[in-house]
């Protein structure tokens, strides 16, 4: 095998979020992948487009320097359009490619994803490490056969058949105009029977869960330049635990990693923040688990091993606000936790049951008071438009955020992506206003409001009074005066002018 076998790619992400505060973090996914794939002697490499920013076009001048033989792309919701754009582009250029995409959008979404880009061959379904690792070698072994005939026996992917009249001519017209639409003729051209679609594409069996974490390879983090990226404790993030027990309707986590939580020993996690430590000189850690905090004797395992090898870090890790505990938080703390991030979410107690939460305002309050009496600083994230919430309901939320107090305070609307059950309620009452995944960022409304008693501008304009309220109080910007700065322009750039349409005009923030 030559020395790059597979190019992973994660695609530039434009959503208003990350654009507005300028931040680039390592794709922790793609380099759990390639550690698996090294671990099996398969060459690997990573291009994280979201750092260079060449776009779509480009990326096959740098696929004809290191001629792999299959490109696998992850892809959000947000960021399957552009995705998919890199597929098109890489098998016009080179079509004897093997093409894969996987990741939280495609899981929930593969045959549509398939039948929708006719360039793309494969979709990896879930949790992933166990999947490609047998995908590629499968295919690597048998690359000159027809692939329909071993890759069925594959558990956890979706592929159509070899196509082997792909019309180019048809796929650079399509290029050239607009990029998020196919064409019927485009279709036409790709199959010998367009009637036949169907029947070329194959849905194989799901693959079961990894029972033991601690035998996943570290990710291959010397395969990104870590000095390029902007967000600190992003850089070091882990992940130390997969699976969420909670069946909160707007979540998907527990529908791709399951609801049993399956975590690494102490040991094993410290080792890998050793060559954190060590070998990348990151200090500034992120553990990105959706409920760290679930299991104490764990939380606690891991930080009496921290102390026991004596590192240096600086951690923030994650939290329901229900299992929040003084005695757990000041373990944490000394062995260097500095920050908590809490999903509140809402400050209607009715809605938290809507949502399926599980919290109470009462155990939110709390626990930031547990927390913030200890020292350590708090993240607060927020949802406001939950199909049936009134008006008042929003302002409470914004209310209860500045009542609480948090360090930092996350607002969203709610954004109903495939596979959780709040988006299979909204589709199937026809509430869905869009499905332009281009506009699942967070930030944008695609849910129809006026069906509800709302609409589309008053849900907007509650996002940006939720961060115009809780970032200039004149308390916070005493507390965080050097914050000052990029908390405003992020306010405007990713808040304030997405919600109109034409220039913004003077005096904009007095209907908010």
């Amino acid at each position: 095998m030559n020395n790059t076998d597979v190019l992973l790619i994660n695609p530039m992400d434009k959503t208003v979020v990350k654009n507005g505060l300028g931040l680039s973090v390592p794709p922790l996914n793609l380099m759990y992948l390639a550690g698996a794939l090294e671990k099996a002697s398969i060459g690997v490499k990573i291009f994280d487009d979201d750092l260079y920013q060449i776009g779509t076009q480009k990326i096959n001048e740098y696929i004809s320097k290191i001629a792999p033989k299959i490109v696998a792309i992850t892809a959000t919701t947000a960021t399957i359009t552009q995705a998919l754009k890199y597929i098109r582009n890489i098998k016009k250029k080179s079509p004897n490619i093997l093409t894969i995409i996987g990741g939280p959008h495609t899981t929930f979404r593969p045959i549509e994803t398939l039948k929708n880009e006719l360039c793309l061959d494969v979709v990896v379904i879930g949790e992933g490490e166990e999947t490609i690792v047998e995908l590629i070698d499968t295919y690597l072994k048998n690359v000159d056969n027809d692939y329909d005939s071993f890759l069925g026996d594959i558990k956890g992917i979706a592929y159509k058949k070899r196509i082997n009249n792909l019309n180019f001519e048809d796929i650079d017209n399509e290029l050239k105009t607009e990029e998020n639409e196919i064409e019927d003729k485009y279709k036409e051209n790709i199959y010998n029977n367009k009637k036949d679609n169907n029947d070329k594409i194959r849905l194989n069996e799901p693959r079961p869960l990894i029972k033991n974490l601690d035998e996943l390879s570290f990710p291959a983090r010397h395969l990104v330049d870590f000095k390029s990226y902007k967000l600190s404790s992003q850089s070091g993030g882990i992940i130390t635990s997969r699976g969420c027990p909670f069946s909160c309707d707007y979540c998907s986590s527990s529908l791709i990693m399951g609801k049993k939580f399956r975590t690494r020993s102490s040991q094993n996690v410290v080792d890998e923040l050793e060559e954190l430590v060590y070998k990348y000189k990151v200090r500034d850690i992120a553990f990105l688990d959706d409920i760290f905090m679930l299991n104490k004797k764990r939380a606690e395992d891991i930080a009496n091993e921290i102390k026991k090898r004596n590192l240096d870090i600086n951690f923030v890790a994650s939290s329901r606000v229900n299992t929040i505990q003084k005695s757990l938080l000041e373990t944490l703390k000394s062995s260097g936790m500095s920050t908590l991030y809490c999903g509140v979410e809402s400050g209607s107690q009715r809605v938290l049951n809507l949502m399926k939460k599980g919290i109470t305002l009462q155990q939110a309050e709390k626990g930031f008071e547990i927390a913030k009496n200890l020292g350590i600083n708090i993240v607060g994230s927020f949802i406001l438009g939950y199909p049936g919430e009134t008006t008042r309901e929003m302002e409470d939320t914004i209310n209860f955020s500045i009542k609480l107090d948090p360090d930092y305070c996350q607002y969203s609307i709610l954004t109903p992506f495939p596979g959780t059950p709040i988006y299979n309620k909204l589709k199937k009452e026809k509430l869905l206003e869009s499905e332009n995944w281009d506009d699942y960022t967070v930030l944008k409304s695609v849910i129809n409001y006026e069906k509800l008693g709302l609409s589309k501008k008053i849900v907007e304009r509650k996002l940006a009074k939720a961060y115009i309220k809780f970032y200039t109080r004149p308390k916070y910007l005493i507390k965080h005066s050097s914050m000052i700065k990029v908390i405003m322009q992020t306010i405007y750039r990713s808040y304030i002018k997405p919600t109109f349409k034409e220039e913004t005009p003077k005096g904009w923030y007095e209907n908010l």
